[in-house]
């Protein structure tokens, strides 16, 4: 019914916002795991905090303030940790493109959000719409991609667990948890709970081994948005 009520820019709209995510975001993101160990893309990831609040001076027109500076050096600090692999004696970049790659993710992310903030559509409908373009994006980039194959049946259950819960289920939960909640920090601040929570189910389930600079990389990305999110 929502839908017969939206417009031709409505469409529009939708069209490049499921090109940034689920299209672009993942197929960026996605990548970066393919490169990098999958507890430094995991905790790169989560530098995306940062990335709203710089992208938001510019799109949003909103000032930034010293403690905001202060918290984005804290966490980019903790980027050079896991980029660096906590070698700094000899300042090289091990896996450049795969940094490159996450950072990049959450620029796209980002960009994502604060262009939804300003979409003023019913949540539910517009997060259809966007993720119905997403899925012809990734339908066309499928067919068309000649290193799109099905090599390993394995690899059929992340595929639909990420279509089902990374970007279905989920997203309409955490709107309704928005909208349940007096105030959206009592839900935000939750976030702080799911990096560690990666990195465990990284431990458990792909085997790896959880790095020291990894633990202290993460630790000072989530002191930065602390800073941000409780320092006024």
């Amino acid at each position: 019914m929502l839908l017969k009520q939206l417009s031709v820019k409505d469409f529009w709209r939708s069209a490049g916002m499921g090109f940034l995510n689920p299209f672009l975001f993942y197929l960026v993101l996605i990548k970066a795991y393919d490169i990098l160990l999958a507890q430094e893309a995991v905790v790169l990831n989560y530098v995306w905090p940062m990335t709203l609040v710089l992208l938001s001076i510019p799109v949003l027109k909103q000032k930034i303030t010293l403690s905001s500076i202060l918290a984005i050096f804290i966490s980019f600090f903790g980027v050079v940790i896991i980029t660096l692999q906590g070698d700094f004696t000899h300042l090289r970049f091990t896996n450049l493109l795969g940094v490159i790659l996450a950072l990049g993710s959450t620029v796209i992310w980002a960009f994502f959000w604060l262009f939804n903030m300003k979409d003023k559509r019913e949540e539910v409908t517009k997060l259809l719409l966007n993720f119905t373009f997403g899925f012809l994006y990734v339908l066309i980039f499928a067919l068309f991609s000649k290193a799109t194959t099905m090599s390993d049946i394995r690899g059929l259950p992340g595929v639909i667990y990420i279509g089902i819960f990374e970007m279905g289920i989920t997203y309409v939960i955490w709107l309704k948890a928005l909208q349940l909640s007096k105030t959206t920090a009592k839900v935000s601040n939750l976030i702080f709970i799911s990096p560690f929570l990666s990195l465990f189910f990284v431990s458990v389930f792909v085997g790896e081994k959880i790095m020291w600079y990894t633990i202290i990389g993460l630790g000072f990305i989530i002191g930065g948005i602390i800073l941000q999110r409780f320092v006024k």
